[in-house]
């Protein structure tokens, strides 16, 4: 039997055209209680997941934290610049 590869597009999965990713990125500034705490309140997340993503922004330096459209990740990415961290919607 002979299986074949298929390329999926993203817009095959449900995933919009528009929709953009919340990057993290890596600071020297901030403790990691604060940006647990942080992704806790202004992302929502559960407290493991503030957790994962600070240490891979720690040892990866960024990590996607949020998607979604434009209009819905930009009071966040706001959110957190102004509390002092380093945030890009890509």
């Amino acid at each position: 039997m002979v299986k074949e590869k298929t390329k999926t597009n993203k817009n095959e999965k449900g995933i919009n055209s528009f929709t953009k990713e919340l990057f993290l990125h890596n600071d020297d500034f901030n403790t990691f209680d604060y940006v647990i705490d942080t992704l806790i309140e202004v992302c929502h997340h559960e407290p493991l997941q503030a957790k994962q993503c600070s240490m891979i922004v720690h040892y990866k330096g960024k990590c996607v934290i949020k998607t979604g459209l434009f209009d819905e990740l930009k009071p966040k990415h706001d959110e957190l610049n102004r509390r002092g961290l380093t945030a890009t919607i890509v």
